[in-house]
């Protein structure tokens, strides 16, 4: 943990936001990463993301099963979503999400859009061009030799 916060403070110093992650599997660190949003242009690079993308790429799959997240703060959704998606078996963290909605990281909106119906959510959704699309889930279905995930 104490890696994590210091990697969430050293970003600040290189221009990141304040967060830090790290991946650990059998006692030993696999990945750490921190905050890369702003230094990317990428709305995704957070902390525990970029440390998924980092713990994949080294061990070589993208089922992180049995391993552990320490994060300097608790996961936003999408950093959440990530971690059920990678099979991450159990996460810590130092700051809350009250933390860090003091300081202009407040996730609320999206979980109050979340419980909203579909038709009164900020962002208007348009379903276009569903038979065509279906035709690639059609296939994905039939293939015999798929990587399931």
């Amino acid at each position: 943990m104490r890696l994590a916060i210091d990697l969430s403070k050293k970003s600040i110093e290189e221009g990141g936001g304040p967060f830090g992650a790290v991946i650990v599997k059998d006692g030993e660190i696999v990945a750490a990463a921190a905050n890369r949003v702003t230094l990317h242009n990428d709305p995704t690079a957070h902390a525990e993301v970029m440390a998924i993308r980092e713990a994949c790429q080294k061990l070589n799959t993208f089922d992180l099963s049995g391993c552990e997240l320490y994060a300097s703060c608790e996961p936003c959704p999408m950093c959440l979503s990530a971690m059920y998606w990678a099979h991450i078996d159990h996460f810590y963290y130092a700051n809350d999400k009250n933390d860090a909605a003091k300081i202009g990281f407040d996730d609320a909106f999206i979980y109050e859009e979340l419980d909203k119906p579909q038709e009164k959510r900020n962002m208007p959704r348009v379903q276009m061009l569903r038979d065509e699309a279906l035709k690639a889930f059609k296939r994905w279905e039939e293939k015999t030799d798929k990587t399931e995930y």
